[in-house]
């Protein structure tokens, strides 16, 4: 039997954002300035400049909000990227409560490939973003739009220390297949089986992607540059779909060609020491072009 048009539409939408070989998702997103302030966000500062960048290094998808994708994203129609286009964030003085600012027919005005939308679980503002969750979510359903969540353990009732627990990571995932989202974003447990225990918690069609996070205290350089190669290849390992990743990515010294590199740990299953080496090469050679292809 025929699909309906609405699950024809997410199919097409949502395999644009996902390397047909690998079936993995990377993106890379710019849409922190509203939730973190601008001033410590050194990387986006210059936002069109931190676009070419990127976009220059091939990601699957990048995730903006609607008023930057309509004065930055011009120059790169047809390149083949998705847009993943933001509705909702938290903000400084409201660190636990995502609120909705863009619309899905915004993002569908805009050519965007999916909607994105944050929720603070486990804290005093989670059923109001649950409720604001289900009904963007039953909208997309109707209208064939993907919706992705970035989905975080960080309310009220969570110490700092279990952010990363297996228990909540899972309780984040579950509630987004739960409300409706066709892919998540989150945060790597610390370790692989731990996170293969959270990838259990949802049915196999569900995708669950990592963000890169905060970086830890006292990592700098090369040490900061392996802790998240590392992570990643190991969240990759543990049967996570992909990476939606930002502050570390754009705040590297060679943006460019740490997105080639990070592109072929995620789809060609390179090594940590494989990707180091080649993102050792693009940054000596600068040959970003070479690599347009993912070979």
């Amino acid at each position: 039997m025929a699909e309906p048009m609405y699950a024809m539409g997410k199919a097409v939408r949502l395999s644009r954002m996902v390397n047909p070989e690998s079936n993995k998702m990377m993106a890379i997103t710019v849409d922190h300035a509203t939730s973190r302030g601008i001033a410590p966000m050194t990387g986006i500062q210059d936002i069109q400049g931190a676009i070419d960048k990127i976009v220059a290094g091939r990601p699957d998808a990048m995730t903006m909000t609607g008023g930057i994708q309509k004065r930055c994203w011009g120059p790169h129609v047809g390149s083949g990227i998705s847009v993943l286009h933001k509705i909702s964030n938290y903000a400084p003085t409201s660190p636990t409560n995502d609120v909705v600012f863009g619309s899905v027919d915004a993002a569908v005005r805009m050519g965007a490939d999916a909607v994105s939308m944050g929720c603070i679980t486990l804290g005093d503002f989670q059923n109001e973003q649950f409720a604001r969750i289900g009904e963007v979510s039953e909208y997309c359903d109707k209208i064939g739009m993907p919706l992705i969540g970035h989905v975080y353990p960080k309310g009220e009732s969570v110490p700092v220390d279990k952010r990363t627990a297996w228990e909540n990571i899972a309780y984040c995932v579950r509630s987004a297949c739960e409300l409706g989202m066709d892919v998540v974003k989150t945060t790597y447990t610390g370790d692989p089986d731990s996170m293969a225990k959270v990838i259990a918690c949802v049915p196999s069609s569900f995708r669950v992607v990592i963000q890169g996070g905060d970086t830890p205290k006292g990592l700098t350089g090369d040490a900061l540059l392996d802790y998240y190669l590392k992570m990643t290849r190991e969240a990759l390992d543990a049967g996570v779909g992909g990476v939606t990743m930002g502050r570390w990515v754009w705040d590297y010294k060679d943006v460019t060609a740490l997105v080639i590199a990070l592109r072929r740990l995620i789809h060609k299953g390179y090594s940590v020491k494989e990707t180091r080496e080649l993102l050792e090469t693009v940054e000596n050679d600068k040959n970003y072009e070479d690599y347009l292809l993912l070979k």
